[in-house]
């Protein structure tokens, strides 16, 4: 960040614009080619596509949208204002090219219909195209991966009127890969999750949260259980491929979330799910851990279905799991502060933040101290408060327990937590959160000592 914000009052980085845009040029054609090379060395290549797929139109002047994105490919490289957003979108495409030529490579796949004759400028432009593209290099389609980084790029620096003309025109050029009879539809949908990861797997660091804590043990745990998940499900979709190739794309997909999830757990680092202090990730997350965020949403609906969604535990203040809009109307809360990491806002609230910190895993004495100083600075503004994790039994309850001690004037973990059951009776404290209850009372009560005062510290000084 301080290289970006440095960077943004000097000189763009013309040169160095220059220099990427000739590197991946010839990274393009050269990896591209080659892939395109080794599958035509082959006997046979295989093809897959949809039966209703013959009913896809051929539009040959849809092959315009289609040659464009070269034009925005070249062009891109010349948005930035800084060298660490120019050095970013660059990794993305070099991450697409090199993803997607693997894969080529790997599972090489043919295009199966003849294309229709074009005359005019489309044929010309076509004839141009087949003089080094080959009906080779399908799945994922390498023109979506790049066309979705590209539809961030430009989305990030078009307002007004050119934003919207720019999604229509984007969305032409998704289009066009089938209406030029380029790609069949199953080259797509892999592409568009090839193009979020490499968004995703290299974020803009603004607006970003600082890293979290270094790797420890217990998340080292639970990464080797998401990344054998991860492994299963990728070897249940390779089986399926020849029997159902939607059913493989999908758990594809659920595995590529679970690898993903493994990642986060490995570094130990909550921030890495991108999820912002105001609750919100951004769509490159959503995309790639759709199927995790969904069954994660699914877990904490349903370990959560026989209890009440939040518990009061003082009047204004409640602990429970992350909200609805109609959960958060019925308890009349106006600020939500948000202990997970793993799932987006589900509702607006006045005032809203995210202490984000990894599922099954203890805050850290840094991520406890900030979130009750924000929790008690709210209750002394009058502010009704829910404070929330995916169920509402374990990172929410240790917060609200470790302010509940203050606010109650209780000096024991033991008496805190019967307490804090006794109105919120689900809560599971195990003994790595007592611990952490235990140290956070101990440094509130120094705290008050130092101050000379009594009661609750204030966290935020």
């Amino acid at each position: 960040m301080a290289a970006g914000q440095a960077g943004a009052t000097g000189a763009r980085p013309w040169g160095l614009a220059l220099v990427l845009l000739a590197a991946m040029g010839a990274l393009f054609f050269s990896s591209y080619g080659l892939a395109n090379w080794l599958a035509s060395q082959r006997s046979a290549v295989p093809f897959f596509f949809f039966g209703w797929e013959r009913q896809i139109p051929f539009v040959p002047w849809s092959i315009v949208p289609y040659w464009s994105i070269d034009l925005l490919y070249g062009l891109s490289f010349f948005l930035w204002r800084t060298r660490a957003d120019l050095l970013t979108h660059a990794r993305r495409l070099l991450a697409a090219q090199l993803i997607s030529v693997a894969c080529f490579i790997a599972f090489p796949l043919r295009f199966a219909f003849e294309r229709p004759q074009a005359d005019g400028l489309p044929g010309h432009l076509f004839t141009l195209l087949g003089g080094f593209d080959k009906p080779f290099n399908q799945a994922p389609s390498l023109h979506i991966g790049l066309l979705v980084i590209l539809w961030v790029a430009y989305a990030m620096h078009a307002r007004g009127g050119w934003r919207w003309l720019l999604h229509g025109w984007f969305a032409l050029i998704g289009v066009s890969v089938l209406t030029t009879y380029q790609h069949h539809v199953i080259d797509v949908p892999t592409g568009w999750l090839v193009g979020w990861f490499c968004v995703f797997l290299f974020p803009f660091q603004r607006g970003q949260a600082a890293a979290g804590p270094a790797a420890r043990g217990r998340t080292r745990q639970l990464a080797m259980r998401y990344a054998v998940a991860a492994l299963a499900v990728g070897a249940v979709a390779l089986a399926l491929l020849s029997t159902s190739a939607v059913a493989a794309l999908l758990l594809g997909w659920l595995a590529l979330a679970l690898a993903c999830v493994a990642a986060i757990y490995r570094q130990g680092q909550a921030t890495l799910f991108q999820k912002r202090h105001d609750g919100h990730m951004p769509l490159a997350a959503r995309w790639v851990l759709a199927p995790y965020l969904l069954g994660a949403f699914a877990n904490s609906r349903w370990w959560t279905r026989r209890q009440p969604g939040a518990s009061e535990i003082v009047p204004g203040v409640w602990v429970g799991r992350l909200p609805g809009s109609a959960e958060l109307r019925r308890l009349g809360a106006d600020a939500v502060l948000d202990l997970s990491a793993e799932l987006p806002r589900l509702a607006p609230a006045a005032w809203y933040r995210c202490v984000p910190v990894l599922d099954l895993t203890v805050p850290t004495p840094a991520q406890l101290d900030e979130a009750v100083g924000v929790l008690d600075a709210w209750h002394r503004d009058g502010r009704k408060v829910l404070v929330c994790c995916a169920l509402g039994y374990s990172r929410s309850a240790l917060v609200a327990g470790a302010w509940l001690s203050g606010h109650a004037g209780v000096h024991d973990a033991g008496e805190t937590l019967a307490l804090l059951r006794k109105y919120r009776p689900a809560v599971v404290l195990g003994p790595d959160s007592v611990a952490a209850l235990s140290q956070f009372i101990g440094r509130q009560r120094a705290a008050a000592q130092v101050s000379g005062g009594a009661g609750h510290a204030d966290l935020n000084a």
